[in-house]
């Protein structure tokens, strides 16, 4: 008696739905953030490169990338380690930070988790917060034209999950969407 894996149409069947698994993982996580997670506006930095493989991007520096020591640094902190920065709104509707935690909030505030990129030294008040949301792909052509705005018009409306997970949404300037980002 054959078994079910000795056909050989079994064996391929199993190694393409073992493929689009690997593949669907990563767009399944990203698609919750996405559809469940709170809405976060942040202030950027845009740069504009072009990478002839991957097309015109924008590299985001959002602003929260540098926290500053004074909202309080967990003991023991290394470059490396996870860490969640509380956000909340200021009178312009832009999120800053206003604590840093080694572990995620419990008390249903909105915190992203990064990695603490570097560790501040005695002269430095400042550590950088790795979130992961470093570039944002563009139509061809128009990464120049928002190159060219004004830094500080330009917002990055991202979702944030429960668990500090965090995907951007949408490119704004000036109250106006510039760019959505897919899930996909």
């Amino acid at each position: 008696m054959k078994t079910l894996l000795a056909s050989p149409w079994a064996r391929w069947g199993l190694a393409g739905l073992l493929q689009l698994t690997l593949i669907g993982l990563p767009l399944a996580d990203r698609l919750q953030v996405h559809w469940f997670g709170q809405e976060v506006t942040l202030a950027l930095r845009p740069v504009d490169p072009r990478d002839l493989l991957r097309g015109d991007y924008v590299i985001l520096n959002p602003e929260i990338q540098f926290v500053d020591t004074s909202v309080g640094v967990p003991a023991g902190l290394v470059g490396g380690d996870a860490v969640w920065v509380v956000v909340e709104p200021d009178g312009d509707g832009i999120s800053r930070a206003a604590a840093l935690l080694s572990t995620p909030p419990t008390d249903g505030r909105i915190a992203l988790k990064g990695h603490v990129g570097s560790t501040s030294t005695s002269s430095d008040t400042t550590l950088r917060i790795d979130y992961g949301l470093d570039a944002f792909f563009v139509p061809e052509g128009q990464g120049l034209e928002i190159e060219r705005l004004p830094r500080d018009r330009v917002r990055l409306v991202v979702a944030v999950s429960a668990d500090g997970r965090s995907a951007p949404l949408r490119l704004v300037a000036d109250g106006e969407v510039l760019l959505k980002d897919s899930a996909f």
